[in-house]
């Protein structure tokens, strides 16, 4: 049976034009193209942040357009194959699969390296209208996708968590954590707490996460946390200094995306320390760069998506070793976009909110 002309789809037609359209093209196959038919499909702050009109996204100031509407959000997703082109042999219909975030050029500097995760072209499924994302019934991988299958029997709810569970394994390996090391996360939500369950797996000394609200703290500690702190109602830097005598965390990990998660990094974490950077910001961060260099030597790293992770994870999610229960808290339909994304904004309480098209 070959596939339907229309589906419905969540399309980007501006910065201010999101519309559920319910009769949009379904992606034609092309020869080195699988189509998807979308099981679901998480909300990322990123597609929050776009819809919002964040300049990372829409151009301003210093930073240039990044989007080409129209197109289709969503970067989250998996599916089943429902159709292969002629070039495929590697997987057919019925594979339950997906794919990293990004689509790699295969022929820059950073791909011929390895390093493809950093593509100079960086094109992410859910942002450009030639690569459409997964908030639509189904979506198309072209041939440079970094696909990887999915077990038939994963739930779907721990499934979505595939793609910000990458993220979170890669940005703790940027912080190279030993077992005698004091390991803060900053942020508790669903990538500060990957982040927590999958640090508590390098065994460090103590791991210590940090959010501004108690649920999600409580959260982390089943997740595997140590000590929990709201920062709100804890002095952090005073606390810290009392465990390390005087000395600070060897590991700072921020993601929040609050400026001021920032400067209090910077403030309580050692002399030749690591900090890690990985959340996208809506507000510019003011810090005294003196402290990074001629006050502490530190090693600031950043981390960016979710290189050679996805195996790894969906293998652990699936034996229970990284820790998912509670992280979706909501399934929305496609229709109910605008709600999902206020949602999924943390309006009411939730971690992750995604689309189900069961």
């Amino acid at each position: 049976m070959g596939l339907p002309k229309t589906m419905k789809a969540l399309v980007a037609y501006s910065q201010t034009d999101y519309r559920f359209v319910p009769d949009f093209p379904v992606p034609e196959c092309g020869p080195d193209d699988i189509i998807l038919k979308t099981e679901g499909c998480g909300i990322c702050a990123g597609d929050l942040k776009c819809r919002h009109g964040a300049a990372m996204f829409w151009g301003g100031g210093i930073q240039s357009g990044y989007v080409k509407p129209p197109f289709i959000p969503g970067h989250e997703f998996l599916g089943t194959v429902a159709a292969v082109g002629s070039s495929v042999k590697a997987y057919s219909t019925g594979d339950r699969l997906t794919a990293d975030q990004i689509v790699p050029c295969g022929e820059c500097r950073f791909c011929k390296s390895g390093r493809y995760w950093m593509c100079q072209t960086h094109e992410i499924f859910g942002f450009f209208s030639n690569l459409n994302g997964g908030m639509a019934e189904y979506v198309r991988l072209p041939k440079n996708s970094v696909i990887s299958r999915v077990p038939k029997d994963l739930p779907l709810k721990p499934a979505l968590l595939i793609e910000p569970y990458g993220c979170s394994k890669h940005c703790v390996d940027r912080a190279q954590i030993g077992c005698e090391d004091i390991v803060v996360i900053s942020g508790a939500g669903t990538l500060g707490l990957g982040m927590v369950t999958y640090a508590r797996m390098k065994n460090p000394a103590k791991l210590i996460s940090l959010d501004m609200q108690d649920n999600r703290l409580e959260k982390a500690k089943e997740f595997g946390a140590d000590i929990t702190w709201n920062p709100g109602k804890v002095n952090i830097a005073d606390e810290i200094m009392k465990m390390t005598d005087g000395y600070g965390c060897d590991s700072y990990i921020e993601a929040t995306g609050h400026p001021s998660s920032v400067v209090q990094g910077m403030q309580i974490i050692r002399k030749l320390g690591r900090f890690v950077e990985f959340s996208v910001f809506a507000a510019p961060t003011e810090l005294d760069w003196s402290i990074i260099g001629d006050r502490k030597e530190l090693d600031v790293l950043g981390s960016h998506l979710s290189p050679y992770c996805f195996p790894f994870v969906i293998k652990n999610i699936a034996s229970g070793k990284l820790k998912t229960d509670g992280v979706v808290s909501r399934l929305f339909k496609l229709e109910e976009w605008e709600k999902a994304f206020e949602y999924a904004a943390g309006t009411q309480g939730d971690l992750k909110v995604a689309f189900s098209f069961a």
